[in-house]
């Protein structure tokens, strides 16, 4: 399984007074591609929390920050998931800056690993993953190992 990859633009709120993109929007950012790798698994968040009475929660980040990006840029946003345990999910995020009609995977600008832990969304205590997420997950090992 390749890199999930999510598309968005810098717009003006994602911004300091200088075009740039302010330091923790970037954490929208990986956050969105998350939320849509998990979309593209045919599951939202509120469905899993109406019909699993589960909810995910960032338990570690680590970011790193290599080029800015700015106003108007367009960027891809990865997702690479890793099986990190039977109640969390490890994942590889990259943000890079879309050059117009380029081929190539863009700029990097943006490395992060997040770790996210599934909780019962009463309790908030650890639950295991669903079933369909640990069989993502393993297709996605089987497909890097």
């Amino acid at each position: 399984m390749s890199a999930f990859a999510w598309a968005a633009r810098v717009y003006w709120e994602d911004t300091d007074g200088g075009g740039i993109v302010y330091y923790a929007n970037y954490l929208r950012f990986l956050e969105r591609a998350r939320t849509e790798w998990l979309r593209s698994l045919g599951h939202s968040q509120q469905q899993l929390l109406r019909e699993a009475g589960i909810v995910f929660t960032v338990v570690s980040l680590e970011i790193g920050y290599r080029l800015p990006a700015q106003l108007d840029d367009e960027l891809r946003i990865t997702c690479e998931p890793r099986s990190d345990g039977p109640a969390s999910i490890e994942f590889a995020q990259r943000i890079y800056r879309q050059a117009a009609g380029a081929a190539d995977g863009g700029q990097l600008l943006t490395e992060a690993s997040v770790r996210v832990a599934c909780v019962d969304a009463r309790t908030l205590r650890p639950r295991r993953l669903p079933d369909f997420l640990l069989e993502a997950l393993a297709a996605a090992g089987a497909a890097h190992g």
